[in-house]
């Protein structure tokens, strides 16, 4: 990865996680202060997880609309700054500071945002410019039709499933001030309130990696405005569904349900829904993290009756052909490969041939294994090296759960690693393994080495963000304060000491 000094640090941590008095993480002070701490503590990248609008289940990774911002993240005291709401109206979104609780948010936000519409001038000349660009009509219309008849757009009425020009013209003149326009006006707000934070970062130093999933969920606007583009049957049902065999992360593999693409009509169509999505991130993001990259070369396909991931073939994807055309459309977008999982040689060969870094992490590095491709001695500098995931357990909780002989084998194999490194790191404590699993990825010779913040702060397993195949108490986590001097100050000596 090229960076103006090559070697570099990020922290992961997603919006929603930041604290404020509103019961989810937005795009308010506290986001500007978590810059600040990045910029002090020498740390060039922010990642975050997906910022589109979550939808059943509150995962980010299924998400209504694919390019869509959250509008939970939207700050709540910009608007009364902008004159949108009121102090007392303000005052009603105050919640305890704790866990993110969607469904209370679910029941209270969008009837909050609607007072700060209803003030809202729909004639402003830059909102109007906004809804003429299109990008996001299917949105507004789908989220109208949801509004009025619940439940996923294969129950919506004939006319507007399969959706007849005739019948969507005449619902959005119905819908257009009380629905339609109100689901633009958060995308713009949300637009306006991100682009105005990333631009301080960039100021400050700070560069943002998002994260591109590479699925689209099956009851969002994607789906439903281009049903042709998708494995679907005559009745917009899937044929198949996505996921991934048994791994690491599931013993049954993970049964994501997303729809798969028709990867025969992306491709007539000279693949430009994917690329007018890549250059929708890309002016989102100055990093675009694409999970799941291996699809690109070949993709699980479940059967749509499936209960588990186990029983599924891999098809082939759109391979090297579709970055090509990517390169030449849109110039040289930064990405990181996401190629973790069951990696087979088709998968290192795609990568090889675009550049692009793929992913290192440290809690699978440490089996024993010296051909390990987790193991900081096989890496090579095009990479990103983290200590774990939005999907791994923090790195005190992982520790935590070893048995005794695993515990001692992990700090041996660490303590090796970090000599290797030219480091010398005391292992007595959890916390101080924890840390030397910091310092490791610091120390190693990947381009860009990436701390969750969780384990920076060295939080235990309560503080994990997603637990992979449960469906309940996911996406949850929460920091109650900001990170302190001291925290800013060990960040900035690993910087430092490390050249980073």
């Amino acid at each position: 990865m090229e960076t103006e000094s090559k070697r570099a640090s990020g922290i992961l941590m997603h919006i929603s996680s930041l604290p404020n008095r509103y019961g989810i993480g937005s795009l308010g002070k506290e986001a500007y202060g978590f810059v600040d701490f990045l910029a002090k503590s020498h740390v060039k990248y922010w990642q975050i997880l997906p910022l589109a609008q979550t939808g059943f289940g509150d995962s980010p990774y299924q998400s209504v609309c694919a390019n869509s911002g959250n509008p939970y993240f939207i700050d709540l005291e910009g608007l009364k700054e902008d004159g949108l709401l009121d102090g007392e109206e303000l005052e009603s979104a105050v919640v305890p500071e704790e866990e993110v609780d969607y469904a209370a948010l679910y029941e209270s936000r969008y009837n909050l945002l609607r007072l700060a519409y209803a003030r809202f001038d729909i004639k402003d000349k830059h909102f109007v410019k906004f809804i003429e660009s299109g990008e996001f009509e299917d949105y507004a219309l789908f989220m109208s039709l949801k509004s009025r008849y619940g439940g996923t757009f294969d129950a919506f009425p004939d006319a507007y499933k399969y959706k007849e020009h005739l019948a969507i013209f005449e619902f959005r003149r119905t819908v257009y001030k009380s629905d339609y326009c109100f689901w633009l006006f958060l995308q713009y707000i949300f637009r306006k309130q991100w682009l105005k934070l990333k631009q301080y970062a960039n100021l400050k130093g700070v560069k943002i990696i998002g994260d591109l999933p590479l699925y689209v969920a099956y009851d969002s606007s994607d789906v439903w405005g281009r049903p042709e583009l998708f494995a679907l049957d005559e009745e917009l049902k899937p044929v198949d569904v996505a996921g991934v065999p048994p791994d690491y992360f599931s013993q049954k593999g993970q049964l994501w349900g997303n729809p798969l693409y028709n990867w025969d009509a992306m491709k007539a169509e000279n693949y430009d829904w994917w690329i007018k999505r890549m250059a929708s991130a890309a002016k989102m993001y100055d990093v675009i993290r694409i999970d799941h990259f291996r699809g690109f070369d070949r993709y699980y396909a479940i059967p749509a009756d499936s209960e588990t991931a186990e029983r599924g073939r891999w098809l082939p994807g759109p391979g090297l052909r579709f970055f090509e055309i990517l390169k030449r459309r849109l110039g040289d977008v930064r990405i990181i490969a996401e190629d973790l999982g069951e990696i087979d040689a088709g998968v290192v060969k795609l990568r090889a041939r675009t550049g692009y870094p793929g992913m290192k992490i440290l809690q699978f590095a440490f089996d024993g294994k010296v051909s390990n491709l987790h193991l900081p001695a096989n890496y090579d500098e095009n990479c990103v090296v983290y200590t774990g995931t939005h999907d791994n357990d923090t790195c005190v909780g992982f520790i935590e759960k070893l048995d005794k002989q695993q515990y001692a084998a992990l700090k041996k194999r660490l303590r090796a690693s970090l000599a290797e490194e030219g480091v010398n790191y005391p292992l007595a404590s959890v916390n101080d393994v924890a840390m030397g699993m910091v310092i490791c990825a610091m120390a190693s010779k990947a381009d860009l080495a990436v701390i969750p913040l969780q384990d920076l702060l060295l939080l235990g397993g309560a503080a994990r963000m997603n637990l992979p195949s449960s469906r309940e108490g996911n996406w949850r986590f929460r920091i109650k304060e900001m990170p302190t001097r001291i925290n800013s100050a060990v960040m900035r000596k690993m910087v430092k000491h490390f050249g980073r």
